[in-house]
């Protein structure tokens, strides 16, 4: 069999059948990344000598710049959809989670992995900064819809906007993570350096650079484009350049990117809030992030049929079980006492701090700058942690999100 066609032939069915994977997970209840990770811990089962090797450890860079490339895309789409300016007082439940939730999240993660797991204290802290942040990827099911559709959903406003923040915002704490196995391997290390650098030099540059640009491209789209002929333009695909753009100068000055790519639409967003070419923006980012998903989610199948889970104990499965369950969920609950939300509506946000894409990246980073320990165990950590929660979350958030829908209809 010809591994090559094989291959065409299932990124052509799967990515054919992405088509109408949205209508039918809002029908059944049931995401359908849950349902591509079937597809591939079946075809991996079936045919794996004919299919490319999906392990990450195996394919390091590929790993790295695939993830990074959703993660980027995904950014700029989640971005666009959000109707709310930017306020710190209506923005209040996402900067609560970035600055509670989730450093609450990173602390536990990294406590349990060095004393209950026996983890070194670099992976251990690796370990809490790479499933901290919500991934906004693979939150489609919980995330406010298109530009302009007037939702009114607070709990789907505060989910879309913490994943489009904690993405950038976590960035430091996998340095951390570097800095600390760097030190421990007798490399001298600065933490004031750290701090300086990576915390508050990459995250102010990240914002500069995303709103300068957003307002630049929002600049041209929507005003020059009215004065002259030659700048008009309506294309969707637009977006997707604009994300490498703005990802590439960012990164190159030394910024965190994800965070200049959420800012950048953010501006952009809000440039001219009402206008149409919006909704092209987001439907072509929307389309080519549900190809690369089906692809992703595949391999995600092949690596768990491969054993990338086989390092996997109780000990293991318990942290994964009481991160999801119990540590983001009630950190997600604290951070917003104080919010105008119901109580339910609390508890969903917390219950709702789904793990995906990103969390791969931060991995496939780390690692690519420093020679862990425990590699193969912070494996097989977090993609449990990954499939527990498009499990859980998969086979819940449609059903939960509609109730909510209903709720806010009747008031």
């Amino acid at each position: 069999m010809d591994q090559y066609l094989l291959s065409i032939t299932i990124i052509g069915a799967a990515t054919t059948l992405m088509a109408w994977m949205p209508g039918f997970s809002k029908k059944t209840g049931i995401s359908y990344s849950l349902l591509y990770v079937i597809a591939g811990v079946l075809l991996y089962r079936a045919v794996p000598e004919y299919l490319p090797d999906p392990l990450p450890d195996d394919n390091e860079n590929l790993t790295l710049h695939l993830t990074e490339l959703i993660v980027i895309i995904s950014l700029m789409g989640t971005g666009i959809k959000i109707d709310r300016a930017f306020s710190f007082k209506s923005w209040s439940a996402p900067l609560k989670l970035i600055g509670i939730t989730m450093l609450f999240c990173i602390a536990a993660a990294a406590v349990m992995g060095y004393y209950f797991l026996g983890l070194g204290i670099a992976s251990a802290t690796l370990l809490g900064a790479a499933l901290a942040p919500t991934d906004p990827v693979l939150a489609s099911d919980v995330q406010v819809g298109p530009p302009n559709n007037k939702e009114m959903s607070e709990v789907k406003f505060t989910l879309t906007s913490e994943a489009g923040l904690n993405d950038g915002v976590s960035f430091p704490f996998t340095w951390f993570a570097i800095s600390i196995g760097l030190l421990l391997a007798g490399t001298e290390v600065s933490f004031v350096e750290w701090f300086a650098f990576d915390v508050l030099y990459r995250i102010a540059a990240g914002v500069v650079i995303g709103f300068l640009c957003g307002k630049a491209i929002g600049c041209i789209l929507f005003r020059l484009s009215e004065q002259s002929g030659v700048v008009s333009t309506r294309d969707g695909f637009l977006a997707i350049a604009v994300t490498l753009l703005v990802y590439g100068l960012t990164e190159f000055a030394c910024g965190y990117g994800f965070i200049s790519v959420f800012i950048c639409s953010i501006t952009l967003r809000h440039y001219e809030k009402d206008h149409r070419y919006h909704q092209e923006l987001h439907s072509f980012t929307d389309q080519i992030e549900r190809l690369l998903l089906s692809l992703l989610m595949i391999l995600f199948g092949g690596a768990i049929a491969s054993g990338i889970l086989k390092p996997i104990t109780l000990p293991m499965f318990l942290f994964s079980t009481v991160f999801l369950l119990l540590i983001r969920p009630l950190s997600g609950r604290l951070a917003l006492s104080k919010s105008k939300m119901s109580p339910k509506e609390k508890w969903a946000v917390g219950f709702f701090g789904i793990k995906g894409l990103g969390s791969i990246f931060y991995l496939s980073f780390a690692f690519s700058k420093f020679n862990f320990e425990y590699k193969d165990e912070l494996w097989a950590i977090v993609s449990l942690t990954i499939l527990l929660s498009i499990i859980i979350h998969g086979l819940s958030a449609t059903t939960v999100m509609k109730k909510f829908k209903k709720t806010d209809q009747m008031q």
